[in-house]
Formats: C-alpha cells, sequence, structure tokens
C-alpha cells in the first residue's frame, strides 16, 4: 500500500511533506518537536495536522497488517484466487476487509453449517442456478436420507434454503448495498422500559432518523439502554431492501424462485437485519464517541491555555461544613506563605464566623492578598457569600470561583504529600486551588485528564482512545507554553516533548541535587540521552541561565544560528536579558530575510522563529488571551430574573450548546439556538471553554436549578 499516495491525497498535501513526516516519526521524534522545529521538512505542518496524519497512518498500517493475516488465511484455506486477491487489494476500509473474508472465517454451528454436514449442499447450488425447468420436489426427493435426520422433502428444502440464506448474508455486494440504504433510510426508535421517570424521559417516545441523530443523543440513548430505562430498535425499509435482494437473486419464472425468494426473505429477516443493525448502532456509537473525544479535547485545550493570573499572592479557600474551610496563602510563585481553617457555612456560629473573619482578614493584609481562589466544591456557595461580604472591608481584593475542585483538586493535592507532608489532604488541596488560578496549566496537568469536567458522557467513551486523545492534549498545550526548568514540578515535566514519567523524576532527584543552571546541563541528568535532549530541550527553558538563549524557545542546534543572527544585524545578546530586542525584525527586514537565511544556513521558518524569540523571548501564548473574571459581589439564584444581563465564564462545551459561569453557584446553559443570529453547526463554532461573554436569562427553575440563558439580547423572553 502507497501510504504516502493516499495520506498525500487525503490530507491535500505534496507528497515530500508525508514522507517527510512518515520518516521522523519513524525515527522516534515526537509531534510538538516536528511541528516546531521540523518546520522546512514538514511544510510548516501545525501540531493537530501533524497528530491527524500520524492517526490516519496508523489505521492505514493496521488496515495493511489486516490485509496481509487474511490473505494468508485465505491461502492456507487453499481458496486463494486473483479475484479475491484484486477485491483485497481494492478494500480501503477494515469494514471492507471483513466482509470480504466473511464467508471463509470460522463460523460457529450455523443452521447453514448443518445443513452442510447432512450433504444438501448441492441441492441449495441446484436451486441457486434457478434453471428455466425442473421439478423441485423431485430433486429434493434425492437428498432424502433418515439417517442424516432429512425425513422428507420439506426437510431438504429447508436446510437447502440455510445455506441460500448464509450465501446472501455473506455477499459482499449485498451487504455493501444493505448498509447504505440503512444508512440513508433508517430510524432509530427508542421507548420507555419501565414505568418509572427518568433523566431519559424525553427518549421514552423517540425516534429520529440515523442519518442525522446527533451524537450526544446516540450516547444518551446508548445509556438509558445500558441502565434498562430504554429499548431501542432500529426501524428498516424492509420493503425496499427485500425488493432488492429480490431483483440480486431471484429469476421469476423459474421453478426454483420460491425456495430462492423464501430463503432471501429468510437472510434478511434473521441474519442481515440483526447483523446489520448491530454494525449501524456500533458505528453511531462510534461516530458519537469521535465527536465527544473531539469537543473533550478542544475544552481541555481551552481550559489548559486558560491565561494565568500573574503576579498575585492568593488565598485559596477549600470549602467545608463540618471540618471548616481549609485556607492557604501562596506568594506569585505558588510559594505556601501561611495556612489556616475558618469556620463559616454552617447556620449560626456567630462567633466562629467572626474568627473566621478576623483570620482571613488577617491573612489579606499580612501578606498582601489580592486574590481569592474558592473551591467549586461543597459549600462553595456558602464560602462564597462569607467571602464576597468580607471584601467592603479589603480594597483592591477579588475573587473567582475555581472549578474542577473535588476529586480532581484532591487528586492533585495528593500529588503535593511529598512537598507538604505536614499537610492533610484539604490543606493540600487549598494550595492547589490557590495555585490552579494562578497558573492552570502548571496545575491542572497534575491531574488525570478525564477527571477534568469539560466533555459530555466521558465515562461511556472507549477510554483508550478518549486517554491517547487528552494525553495528547495535554503534551500540546505544555510544550506550546514551555515549562520552566528550575521550578517545574515531575508531573508538569513528565508531559515535555521526549521527557515522559520516569526522566521527570529523574531530572527532578538531580536537580535537588546538583541545581540545573542551564539547559546543556540537562546532559548529566542520568538516562537523558542526546535523542531526548534534543526532543526535549527547545521545550524547557531556564530564565536564570547565564545564556540568555536559554530563556527562549530556540534550540540549542540553533545557538549558533541565532548569535550569529545577532552579529549579523549588530545586536546585543545582553538584550535579551532585558526583555528582548523589540527592533530586530525591522533590521532583520531590512537586512533581507532570504539573504540572513542563507548567510545562516537556516529555513525562513527557523529564521523567522528566531526573530520572534529574539523580539520577545519566552514569550507565554496564553498572554494573548482575555483575563479570567474576577468578582467582587455575589448573586444568588432568587436574584436572577428574565432579560436579566450578566457577564460569565464558558465552563463546558457541548454538543447542544454551552454552560456559563455567571455568579450564583449553577451554570447556565446556553442552547445552541440562542447563540447566534446564524445557523450554527456547533457551539464550538462561536464559543470556547474560558470564553468571556454577555449572557441575558431566559428563565429560571429554582427548584430544578436551571437556567436557561441567551447570548441574543433580542431573544431574553
Amino acid at each position: 500500500m502507497d501510504f504516502v499516495s493516499i495520506l498525500a491525497g487525503e490530507f491535500s498535501l505534496r507528497p515530500e511533506q508525508v514522507q517527510a513526516v512518515i520518516a521522523l516519526l519513524d525515527a522516534g521524534n515526537t509531534i510538538p518537536f516536528i511541528a516546531r522545529y521540523r518546520k522546512e521538512a514538514t511544510g510548516q505542518l501545525d501540531d493537530q495536522v501533524l497528530r491527524e496524519l500520524t492517526e490516519r497512518l496508523e489505521y492505514l498500517r493496521n488496515l495493511e497488517k489486516r490485509r496481509e493475516e487474511i490473505e494468508k488465511s485465505l491461502r492456507d484455506l487453499a481458496v486463494w484466487t486473483p479475484e479475491l486477491q484484486q477485491a483485497l487489494n481494492a478494500a480501503k476500509t477494515l469494514a471492507e476487509l471483513e466482509d470480504l473474508y466473511r464467508p471463509y472465517r470460522p463460523k460457529r454451528r450455523t443452521r447453514a453449517a448443518v445443513a452442510r454436514e447432512r450433504g444438501l449442499e448441492p441441492l441449495a447450488l441446484w436451486l441457486r442456478l434457478q434453471a428455466p425447468k425442473g421439478d423441485v420436489g423431485a430433486e429434493a426427493a434425492r437428498y432424502i436420507d433418515p439417517e442424516k435426520d432429512v425425513p422428507d422433502v420439506e426437510a431438504a428444502l429447508s436446510g437447502a434454503r440455510d445455506i441460500i440464506a448464509e450465501a446472501v448474508s455473506d455477499d459482499v455486494e449485498v451487504r455493501k448495498e444493505l448498509r447504505a440504504l440503512l444508512n440513508r433510510e433508517g430510524v432509530l426508535e427508542t421507548r420507555a422500559a419501565k414505568d418509572e421517570d427518568s433523566v431519559y424521559g424525553m427518549y421514552y417516545d423517540f425516534r429520529e432518523p440515523v442519518a442525522r441523530i446527533a451524537a450526544h443523543r446516540v450516547l444518551a440513548i446508548n445509556r438509558g439502554e445500558r441502565e434498562e430505562f430504554l429499548k431501542v430498535s432500529l426501524t428498516a425499509p424492509e420493503d425496499q431492501a427485500k425488493a432488492a435482494l429480490h431483483r440480486r437473486f431471484v429469476r421469476p419464472g423459474s421453478p426454483a424462485a420460491e425456495q430462492v425468494s423464501l430463503a432471501v426473505d429468510d437472510a434478511w429477516d434473521r441474519l442481515l437485519f440483526p447483523s446489520l443493525e448491530r454494525e449501524l448502532r456500533s458505528a453511531l456509537t462510534d461516530r458519537a464517541n469521535e465527536q465527544a473525544i473531539r469537543i473533550f479535547s478542544q475544552n481541555l485545550h481551552q481550559l489548559l491555555m486558560q491565561p494565568p493570573i500573574k503576579g498575585k499572592v492568593t488565598l485559596g479557600v477549600d470549602p467545608g461544613f463540618r471540618t471548616g474551610c481549609k485556607l492557604a496563602v501562596v506568594d506569585e510563585n505558588g510559594k505556601v506563605l501561611d495556612t489556616g481553617v475558618g469556620y463559616f457555612t454552617l447556620p449560626g456560629q456567630e462567633s466562629a464566623k467572626a474568627a473566621a473573619a478576623k483570620l482571613i482578614k488577617g491573612m489579606v493584609r499580612r501578606y498582601n492578598v489580592t486574590a481569592i481562589a474558592i473551591g467549586n466544591g461543597t459549600a462553595s456557595s456558602e464560602s462564597e457569600q462569607f467571602i464576597a461580604s468580607l471584601l467592603p472591608e479589603l480594597p483592591g481584593v477579588a475573587y473567582m470561583i475555581v472549578s474542577e475542585a473535588g476529586a480532581s483538586v484532591y487528586s492533585a493535592s495528593k500529588l503535593a504529600a511529598q512537598e507538604f507532608p505536614d499537610f492533610d489532604v484539604t490543606q493540600r488541596s487549598a494550595v492547589s486551588i490557590a495555585r490552579r488560578m494562578q497558573d492552570p496549566l502548571a496545575e491542572l496537568v497534575k491531574i488525570d485528564p478525564k477527571a477534568i469536567g469539560v466533555g459530555q458522557y466521558q465515562h461511556d467513551l472507549k477510554q483508550n482512545e478518549l486517554t491517547d486523545a487528552l494525553n495528547g492534549v495535554v503534551e500540546q498545550c505544555v510544550n506550546l507554553v514551555g515549562v520552566e526548568l528550575s521550578t517545574a514540578s515531575a508531573e508538569l515535566l513528565s508531559h515535555v516533548s521526549g521527557i515522559g514519567p520516569a526522566l521527570a523524576r529523574s531530572i527532578v532527584a538531580y536537580r535537588e541535587e546538583n541545581g540545573l543552571p542551564t539547559r546543556a546541563a540537562l546532559k548529566k541528568v542520568p538516562k537523558l540521552g542526546p535523542k531526548a535532549f534534543e526532543q526535549c530541550a527547545g521545550f524547557l527553558r531556564v530564565m536564570d541561565s547565564r545564556n540568555p538563549l536559554d530563556a527562549t524557545a530556540v534550540h540549542p542546534e540553533s545557538y549558533a544560528a541565532a548569535k550569529a543572527l545577532l552579529s549579523a544585524l549588530r545586536c546585543d545578546e545582553k538584550e535579551l536579558k532585558s526583555g528582548g530586542i523589540p527592533d530586530v525584525g525591522r533590521r532583520a527586514q531590512e537586512y533581507g530575510l532570504e539573504k540572513l537565511a542563507g548567510e545562516l544556513d537556516i529555513g525562513l521558518p527557523t529564521l523567522n522563529d528566531i526573530l520572534a524569540e529574539l523580539q520577545k523571548p519566552g514569550r507565554d501564548p496564553r498572554d494573548e488571551l482575555p483575563r479570567p473574571v474576577l468578582r467582587t459581589d455575589v448573586l444568588d439564584i432568587k436574584d436572577l430574573k428574565p432579560g436579566m444581563e450578566l457577564t460569565g465564564t464558558v465552563r463546558n462545551v457541548i454538543d447542544f450548546g454551552a454552560f456559563v459561569d455567571i455568579g450564583v453557584h449553577q451554570d447556565g446553559l446556553v442552547h445552541i439556538s440562542r447563540m447566534a443570529d446564524r445557523f450554527i453547526r456547533h457551539p464550538s463554532e462561536v464559543v470556547k471553554v474560558g470564553d468571556v461573554v454577555k449572557v441575558w436569562v431566559v428563565s429560571v427553575d429554582e427548584k430544578k436549578k436551571r437556567i436557561a440563558l441567551t447570548m441574543l439580547k433580542d431573544r431574553a423572553e
């Protein structure tokens, strides 16, 4: 199989681009490294295209492997023919390959197999020929044999029909035609499986064409069926299907036509439709799985890339009731300055609340706290109200509800056990909450991505595929931002190109004992060889290195070119330490970019990347995004009225809308129909996680805690 030609055609790329990517991947290079430092070879393909191309390459290689397995099996069975070889070579999907192999694949003991054991295959072949003349009964009578459990003519004909039905069901072209028919005309129907109210109520009497059913509905229906609230069936265009089979297999006028007709109908009812129904349900689930993973990945990317709230001493609040609220103050760099416990969430207990207010105000004033992060878990509503009540006495202080508290923050806090051995879990989670606001990426990488609630039906998805996709997103974000080598946790380092968990722990252990003052010092870390250094070095920053290029995304392999560039443009390397060289781009344009690239023996993409880094060393792409919303007041769901205008933060984007945090402890839903005054196929065309949006209240259901919002002012009814 010519993988290069196939991929070049599918991705609209030049063959040499695809060839370069395959060669780089096979040589052990990571996708972030290829995307950032091998642009000349790939034609500047970005991370996302490289990941999609890699996935497709893996599929094609698996397809070729399966093709070879099937060929070997068919040769072993002595059924190999030039026609089969041609058909196998032409198959473009695993489903097509399996259809070709289906007639020869070892089967369980079917009715057709039993009929063959009884010697009825010649009769089946005679019937399928459908000669214009002949006596069906007389021909069948020749196969009567009580010892073989064929006592009469009808038993012989019944067995022969079973053989014909199986042959019809195994026919490659038949399955292809009927599969397409079901995809076009099939209707998925659901009804209640029990007389009991549930969250699946809308599916108790539901039907929708499979060609149009949304991914989230497929997942909801699957879960409802699994939990035995729903009965699910596929309604097929049976008349069309049987008519197509009759046209293909039945020859009107032949004495055998009636028997073949009965066999064809049986093939549809007993074999084809049940099999194709399972296939179609599986295909719908696979498509829904892919869609849900894609949306989860997009949401996770946006969440991880949320701008950090830099330069603020932060108070983290882990809400609780009986055990109180754990408090932790961390400085601008995440170092813990103080901890405590405040009891202010239970009704009454005025003396305890007064003591907590005194404690918090003292912390704020003592450490110059300017931001407060409140975990979005148990007692967060009460905590938010209490903190908000203190703000009039704390000028310049604002707060933010930090999502992904609960289990995910506790998961992260457990990882901090070595750093804070004297802290209990809740104390560590208070620290995590504060750090989560200061640098979302650095803190969230400590958590299993699947535990971060920015997807839909994530527990119903194929977990291996979900894990691979989300780990890819984390890897992409970490390497896009870059990592400070002197302070990064092992969890953060493990996502850097070429490192991994074991090597990350080795780096941290070496750093604690010997320090890592430069990128070059990495080469002394045990088990970090030349290949690992090549892959990771450009994504690691050493801000205090004696070599200012260590604080940039310039790869060490390009240091000589970067220094020659500075010399050619008469720039002082020391300027990099003071924030960069703002006019380096202008100087390069005046000198001539192509001339510079030629003299430095580098490509234009690499030259442009070096210039960008020299202009603004160690730039953080997150700084260009809108800032998170910090609040100074608090609302209650009772305060909301239809038509009220609010500003909120998008917390989750799903197939049918987006959930927006408007500061009332319960996210509101903006349905896809209320997002734009034009047709959109998916909410992600309009919003993404972390976006700050203006919304209007449509309706409020206090009992069910449901808030309907709109992003269109004229639809705030």
